[in-house]
């Protein structure tokens, strides 16, 4: 695992099968193995989403569920592999 600072409170953590992006301290989107990117469907702050617009550059991503995000900072074997888009 490698922990990168890439920004004031704008943290990614590369674990090898997924890199997940923190804004402050929560887990708000991810760039897992295909190289897909998913962002929390929950609403933080103003900044926060600034942040993960920031992170994405740009590029599109799927909307998920927080869960789905927190999944991937636990035992893989918890989670459910089935990225589906919310609503």
């Amino acid at each position: 695992m490698k922990l990168k600072q890439i920004g004031s409170n704008m943290t990614e953590l590369d674990m090898g099968f997924a890199q997940v992006f923190f804004s402050y301290e929560t887990s708000v989107a991810a760039r897992l193995t295909d190289g897909s990117l998913v962002r929390t469907a929950e609403r933080y702050s103003v900044t926060t989403t600034k942040h993960i617009n920031k992170w994405l550059d740009g590029c599109e991503a799927l909307t998920v569920p927080q869960e789905r995000i927190d999944c991937l900072l636990t035992s893989t074997s918890e989670c459910d592999a089935d990225y589906s888009e919310v609503a």
